[in-house]
């Protein structure tokens, strides 16, 4: 299987999906095992989406923006790189050069 930008942007929406998943059992008592589960595959899933990252940026699949925002930033907050990813995709859609951070 090859690595592609594709891949990684769905792996980051699977894992916002089971942070999601994460924030709702956290705030509805009583789901304190399925807290737990969703709890590792937070987890598990930001050490294999910075894997990803680190592949994805030697390929030069992606930006450090990216990088940054799924790695980094998606410890505390998957939506991040998500979004990040959302965005990306718009403005390489409109043709607009990017804008300088």
């Amino acid at each position: 299987m090859r690595l592609t930008r594709r891949f990684v942007k769905y792996a980051s929406f699977a894992h916002s999906a089971a942070y999601l998943v994460l924030l709702v059992a956290w705030l509805v008592p009583g789901l304190h095992p399925i807290e737990a589960v969703f709890g590792l595959a937070h987890g598990l899933g930001w050490f294999a989406m910075c894997a990803l990252v680190i592949a994805a940026l030697k390929l030069r699949l992606l930006d450090i923006r990216l990088a940054v925002a799924v790695a980094v930033l998606g410890a505390v907050g998957p939506f991040i790189g998500s979004a990040e990813f959302v965005r990306q995709d718009r403005q390489r859609a409109t043709g607009r050069p990017r804008a300088a951070v």
